[in-house]
């Protein structure tokens, strides 16, 4: 059984982990799965085990983190909370540096690349959130959700507050 990760609850679905018999870096050990997005760090890391993100044995062992902590900093959350996201949560691969969202003062969680069907129950308020412009247009808006396909180019990536359930999206792209 995989360790449960607070703020990334379901990291086989997302895609941040899959099953490998790859032998993780940090344990030396073979456990059947294998992280699949970067491990910010001086060393070229190629497979690390969800078990030793989970205890945070990884981030210490190669000095790195598994996404920026500048999102969070500056959001002014608590340093625990920091440390768990960026030290013991597994990231998520992004067309740019990823972006880790909050809410209510906490981390939020990830939940991966949203649906054809969050998008196409998105308001024209929330899109222009998610792009951070509030310049689009409706008639952008009503073609992107006719055209958007989950894991495209742009992606919108789908979070939710531990604290009030509010669904927040992010948007990223090449």
């Amino acid at each position: 059984m995989l360790p449960a990760f607070t703020y990334h609850p379901q990291p086989i679905e997302t895609g941040a982990i899959k099953a490998s018999d790859a032998k993780c870096e940090c344990c030396s050990k073979a456990r059947g799965f294998i992280y699949t997005a970067s491990l910010y760090c001086a060393d070229e890391v190629e497979s690390v085990c969800p078990w030793c993100i989970a205890d945070g044995s990884a981030a210490e062992k190669f000095d790195g983190m598994f996404s920026d902590d500048y999102p969070l900093v500056d959001a002014g959350l608590d340093p625990e909370i920091i440390d768990e996201v960026t030290k013991r949560t597994p990231g998520f691969s992004s067309w740019q540096q990823e972006v880790w969202l909050s809410c209510c003062s906490d981390a939020c969680e990830f939940h991966g690349d949203a649906s054809k069907a969050d998008v196409s129950a998105m308001t024209l308020e929330v899109f222009r959130s998610t792009f951070d412009d509030s310049r689009l247009t409706e008639e952008f808006f009503t073609e992107f959700k006719q055209n958007y396909s989950p894991g495209g180019n742009p992606a919108i990536y789908k979070w939710k507050c531990r604290k009030c359930s509010k669904v927040l999206y992010y948007a990223d792209y090449t």
